[in-house]
This record gives C-alpha cells, structure tokens and sequence, in this order.
C-alpha cells in the first residue's frame, strides 16, 4: 500500500523555485528517488500562484518513508528550506487498495 504525500513549499520572490532548482541541481533530489522505496519525487510550479511549489512525494510504505526521514537528506533539506524561508502544507494519502473504479476508469484518457 503506496502513500503520496504532497508538499506545497510557499515562498516570495521566487524563492519555492529556487529552493526546487537547488534539490534538483545539487543532485539530492536524484539521491532521494534512488532511496529504496521511493515511487516518485517531482516538483511542479503553480499556475495559479508562482511563489508555491509543488512536491509530489511517493513510497512503497512508512517503513521507507521512516528511513528517508533518518537520512542525511533530510538535514539538506531542512538547512535548504530555512535557506530560502519557505513555508508548507503538507496533505499525505493512502493508496486505496481497489486502485481506480472501473467506472473512474471511464473518464481516464491514456
């Protein structure tokens, strides 16, 4: 059973995008997806309000999101976001078990 937790880093003057580049350049973000248990980490900018950025942050299961909290990233991460004085809100999900309905499938477009 997955989980997803999605971070929205809030930020003034750019400084969510920033904080993103510098994850991404610094090679933490690729450090991140190459832990064990790690499904998915991606950043995307708002459309609606270009000073929040969106994580999208997905496990195997807490056991692997447990690990990565007692990694060495996660004091990067910390120094990166006091850095740039970001502040966030996190809302974390819990893959149903039945996935997708098939009637939800009916409205999916791949």
């Amino acid at each position: 059973m997955s989980i997803t937790v999605n971070l929205r880093y809030k930020g003034v003057n750019g400084s969510a995008k920033k904080f993103a580049r510098e994850m991404m350049e610094s090679g933490t973000v690729e450090k991140i997806r190459n832990e064990e248990g790690n499904l998915r980490y991606e950043y995307y900018v708002s459309l609606e309000d270009p000073e929040t950025v969106l994580l999208i942050d997905a496990w195997k299961d807490q056991e692997a999101i447990d690990k990565h909290h007692a990694s060495e990233m996660m004091k990067t991460i910390a120094d990166l976001r006091n850095k740039y004085d970001l502040h966030m809100e996190v809302n974390r999900y819990v893959e149903d078990e039945q996935g997708v309905s098939a009637k939800d499938q009916s409205f999916i477009r791949k």
